[in-house]
């Protein structure tokens, strides 16, 4: 016996990475999992920081560059513009796979294609922010 398939409209086609389609599907053309959208080149992981303009994320990836005369690292960071398929629906803050696709606009060239979850951002030496409710009062000493 054959196991039961989902039918193909609902289940995406393969986008020929190693990502998962999502469950839900849209009818965009410029899904790569419901559309005609297809991808190619680089695959970058980055985190989504505005999700201000219609069915476009900016991503921003954030390097850290050598720098010989000093001997230390200096921070670096690059923002792309991916397109955001309706049917993976990505919030600001969470870590996000984005693929090289052909220009979409003047600047878009980017697809994402799987959501990573929520990014943890700390840097170094910084105490972690607790809710005023679960922060205790000190005791004082007598």
């Amino acid at each position: 016996m054959t196991p039961a398939r989902t039918p193909a409209s609902r289940r995406g086609r393969d986008i020929g990475l190693d990502v998962r389609a999502p469950k839900e599907s849209c009818d965009d053309r410029h899904c790569p999992f419901h559309g005609r959208l297809s991808l190619r080149g680089q695959v970058i992981e980055a985190t989504v920081v505005s999700t201000a303009m219609q069915r476009t994320a900016v991503v921003e990836r954030t390097l850290l560059h050598f720098v010989p005369k000093f001997e230390r690292y200096e921070k670096r960071r690059r923002r792309y513009l991916a397109h955001s398929p309706p049917c993976l629906h990505i919030p600001v803050g969470h870590r996000v796979k984005i693929a090289e696709t052909r220009p979409l606009s003047k600047v878009v060239a980017f697809c994402i294609v799987q959501d990573l979850g929520l990014a943890h951002q700390k840097v170094r030496g910084e105490e972690p922010v607790l809710p005023k409710e679960s922060v205790a009062p000190a005791e004082e000493k007598g």
